[in-house]
């Protein structure tokens, strides 16, 4: 796989710090590490990453409001890390998911089957067609 630029977005600082000694030791560049809704938007914007990690739920703010935000501005693959998967995947049926804890084997995956991913869709599009489903 190629060297990825990573955009981190976790609230937990000893998290992010572990996660990214991890994917560095995966082989891939950190761009940024932001725990908050405002600072990932503008993280996002400035380092256009190939990825984002990122915690659903933020001290200030939601994972899913920064994925929904990034995503209107064009397709970055992303990745929810959650200890409640089953509320992602109830709002975003297709979203890549891990959840806390895992494994690096399981974050190999997830990123490989992130970039691979040819469909990037947003939480409005998911929720828009879960609820004409009803």
């Amino acid at each position: 796989m190629k060297r990825l630029s990573i955009l981190v977005v976790e609230d937990e600082a000893m998290i992010a710090f572990l996660l990214s000694l991890v994917l560095e030791g995966l082989g891939h560049e950190i761009c940024a590490i932001e725990g908050d809704e405002a600072g990932a938007v503008a993280a996002a914007r400035r380092c256009r990453p190939d990825l984002m990690i990122v915690d659903e739920h933020l001290g200030h703010g939601s994972g899913l409001a920064v994925v929904e935000e990034v995503l209107q501005e064009g397709p970055t693959p992303h990745i929810f890390v959650s200890g409640d998967t089953a509320r992602i995947l109830k709002l975003m049926p297709g979203a890549i998911v891990l959840e806390k804890p895992y494994f690096e084997a399981d974050l190999e995956q997830a990123i490989w089957r992130a970039v691979a991913s040819p469909l990037v869709v947003s939480p409005i599009d998911s929720m828009q067609s879960v609820a004409r489903s009803f």
